[in-house]
């Protein structure tokens, strides 16, 4: 790892989804969106749903959607932790807007929570598939 670069994990409850180096990680936090450079000052931060935005050492973009969780900073590393992310390639964009219309119509539910986050997922899924092919 280069003095510009940070090592990056991007994992989920089931498994490592991207590691590597990184020149720069966009995330969006609950305090808005964050950018993080290397030798950035340490942080914890909490994360709602959205997509995370990873620009390699190489100048490629690697784009994932990503539910809640944390995104911890220190030391050139960034990990970030959620139940649930997947990279914008995985991303099946139709399954994801069928997805979104199901989450919209399951008003009768008395789980407004748990809707909110269905749709909210759905929702994220569609920006990283749609920010991919950009």
């Amino acid at each position: 790892m280069s003095e510009t670069t940070m090592q990056v994990e991007l994992v989920s409850a089931d498994r490592l989804v991207w590691s590597g180096e990184a020149r720069m990680v966009v995330a969006r936090t609950t305090e808005g969106d964050v950018g993080i450079l290397p030798n950035h000052a340490p942080m914890l931060s909490l994360m709602v749903d959205g997509i995370v935005d990873v620009t390699t050492g190489d100048g490629e973009t690697w784009i994932a959607a990503v539910d809640a969780g944390f995104l911890s900073v220190a030391a050139n590393r960034i990990s970030i932790l959620a139940e649930h992310a997947e990279m914008s390639h995985e991303i099946d964009l139709e399954k994801a807007r069928g997805d979104l219309d199901r989450a919209h119509g399951a008003g009768e539910n008395d789980d407004e929570a748990a809707e909110k986050a269905a749709r909210a997922w759905a929702e994220a899924r569609i920006r990283a598939a749609e920010s991919s092919k950009s």
